[in-house]
């Protein structure tokens, strides 16, 4: 009898704490810097970005570990269609707000353009210093010690 392979390998969504929390701290220093250097709607551009970046992260995490859990063939539609749907919806946002509105339309771009490097950079040390098998590794030992026959 062959096991699940839904359950053989589990994925792991562990970089999505460490983005958030890395994302919340450069983002607590970059607001009130960006509020004092450009104004307030530059700060309330960044505090917006970086929610719109972690949140796309979020979804694209979450929907690409979905279509692995299904079949690994999936995982790369997945990951390309959830890119695509996030392209268009940055772009219909950013052309949606007025352009001398209540947040800067090109702070918030940028905001978005930092975060984004700043997420794939936190997933590519998370991978790097993961053990990650290419093949199915072997069974640990039993617990029970076994005599070899005399």
């Amino acid at each position: 009898m062959t096991a699940d392979p839904h359950t053989e390998v589990p994925w792991d969504l562990s970089f999505l704490r460490v983005g958030a929390l890395v994302t919340a701290g450069l983002t607590a220093v970059a607001v009130p810097v960006a509020g004092l250097l450009g104004g307030w709607d530059d700060a309330l551009a960044v505090l917006v970005g970086a929610v719109v970046v972690t949140f796309f992260f979020a979804v694209s995490g979450l929907v690409i570990a979905w279509a692995g859990r299904h079949g690994e063939a999936f995982t790369l539609p997945a990951a390309l269609g959830s890119f695509l749907v996030k392209i268009l919806v940055l772009a219909a946002v950013l052309q949606a707000l007025p352009a001398d509105g209540w947040v800067d339309r090109r702070t918030l771009a940028w905001a978005v353009i930092a975060g984004a490097l700043l997420w794939s950079v936190v997933q590519q040390r998370w991978v790097w210093t993961r053990r990650l098998y290419y093949v199915q590794p072997p069974a640990p030992p039993t617990s029970g010690r076994t005599l070899p026959p005399p």
